[in-house]
């Protein structure tokens, strides 16, 4: 579950610390659901600037340079089996690209076997859940070190709070 931008960003962060590239994600969701902000924390784990990142819904591919290369791809636009075979995407899925599809429901017949995916779904203006599943040995180990990531910055992050709360109150 999550509560806010900011709680989606921190948990894409989680999954860009851990790839190791090549990976693929797919991601579902309705408009808003928060697609893209999980796509901006993955881009800020693999080390690109938060600024850079926006959605590709008109140019479909937009490429990103960190600690590994990143395509971010949006296939809301893909109406048939043809469009989806002239967009490229195939060629990301082999070397060290690691490849968030945003509408990934549109490509399914395109995709590797082993990808992660993520299912964002609103519960209310300000909550999403978020469903995450490894299909393949290689997405499953992933998500393991993603989880074990996020946990790890979500307890670092309430202690930091709790401290600055405690600088707060003795000021």
């Amino acid at each position: 579950m999550s509560t806010s931008l900011q709680q989606t960003e921190r948990l894409g962060h989680a999954i860009g610390r851990v790839l190791c590239g090549g990976e693929t994600i797919a991601l579902y969701g309705s408009l808003g659901s928060g697609k893209t902000a999980l796509v901006r924390g993955i881009a800020v784990g693999l080390g690109v600037s938060p600024m850079d990142i926006s959605s590709p819904t008109f140019v479909m591919i937009h490429e990103y340079q960190g600690r590994l290369p990143l395509a971010h791809v949006d296939l809301y636009r893909i109406r048939s089996p043809e469009e989806l075979e002239s967009t490229g995407l195939a060629a990301y899925f082999s070397g060290q690209t690691v490849t968030a599809i945003e509408w990934a429901d549109k490509g399914l017949v395109a995709m590797p076997r082993d990808r992660i995916e993520i299912t964002l779904q609103h519960r209310a203006a300000r909550s999403r859940a978020i469903e995450l599943s490894a299909k393949g040995p290689r997405s499953n180990d992933v998500l393991a070190l993603a989880r074990r990531q996020y946990r790890t910055n979500v307890r670092q992050s309430s202690r930091r709070r709790a401290l600055n709360s405690e600088d707060t109150t003795t000021l």
